[in-house]
């Protein structure tokens, strides 16, 4: 297992928002002191700004540099534009690794896929997924698709990929939740799967079964996973009611598409998001 991270992603906080360093600070303790999963420590690479551009507008990146706040859920920090920049690289090295054949997870902040092409919202700068998945497709990948099972709507990557040839986007949500979108399919290549609040687990799972259903009929080359973990039942940011086995069935799902797959996470805000991405890891590893 191949996690990709970055001290500095640790760097900025505003005290009291659910999108603390201790994310990251908390899952990397973990993962380091567990014995049951091996793994390998690895950096982002640098972004391209051709790679940048192909999901966002000049005129977004050059306002990540501006110093006042992008909307009440997404503030500016000092140096936030790199610390984005950091992450979408995490997630084009975590492409990179799963083309060569390895498990990989992108273990960074912060997450991306609320980010549109032409604003930050929703503790997002840049779309991390969207970028990895256009330059999958400008290296040779001919179908690429992401799937999202991050409680909220990934909005900002629907944004990026609708329509985009060779890319398909599915995304598992609770539905009404934020950001109010992803109450039906829209374009020719982006499919919304909604769960209302508190949908039993079974019936959430059967979601995310019919949703894995409908990728495999896409036939991609490589898959994208946005793993938000925020479905957790104990989430303090959503009402579902999924458990750490639930995860790790996620895990051993992707494991079984014999396809590259990388995975970069996006949402969870419980205290208990360490043991949920360690469930998922060894699905995902096929421990």
């Amino acid at each position: 297992m191949k996690i990709i991270t970055d001290e500095n992603c640790t760097t900025y906080e505003q005290p009291g928002h659910p999108e603390r360093p201790a994310r990251i600070s908390m899952t990397t303790e973990k993962l380091w002191n567990q014995t049951d999963l091996p793994i390998t420590w690895s950096k982002p690479v640098p972004v391209p700004e051709e790679s940048l551009l192909r999901a966002h507008t000049r005129e977004h990146l050059a306002r990540l540099n501006e110093a006042q706040d992008f909307d009440a859920d997404t503030p500016y920090f000092p140096k936030i534009g790199d610390r984005a920049r950091a992450s979408a690289g995490a997630a084009l090295a975590a492409l990179k690794a799963a083309r060569a054949g390895e498990t990989v997870f992108s273990l960074m902040r912060p997450p991306g896929h609320h980010a549109t092409r032409m604003q930050a919202m929703g503790f997002c700068y840049l779309s991390n997924m969207a970028i990895a998945t256009l330059e999958a497709l400008a290296t040779g990948a001919k179908r690429a698709a992401v799937y999202d099972f991050d409680v909220h709507h990934g909005n900002g990557t629907e944004d990026i990929l609708l329509n985009k040839p060779g890319a398909a986007f599915f995304s598992i949500h609770q539905f009404p939740c934020y950001p109010g979108t992803g109450g039906r399919n829209v374009g020719k290549n982006c499919f919304n799967f909604p769960v209302p609040p508190a949908t039993p687990r079974l019936e959430y799972r059967k979601v995310l079964q019919k949703a894995l259903e409908e990728l495999k009929k896409f036939k991609p080359e490589v898959v994208g996973v946005s793993a938000g973990f925020d479905a957790y039942a104990h989430d303090p940011l959503a009402q579902e009611t999924l458990e750490p086995e639930d995860f790790y069935w996620l895990g051993q799902s992707f494991r079984g598409l014999s396809l590259p797959v990388f995975s970069i996470l996006e949402g969870g805000y419980s205290d208990d998001l360490p043991e949920l991405i360690f469930a998922y890891l060894m699905g995902l590893d096929g421990k």
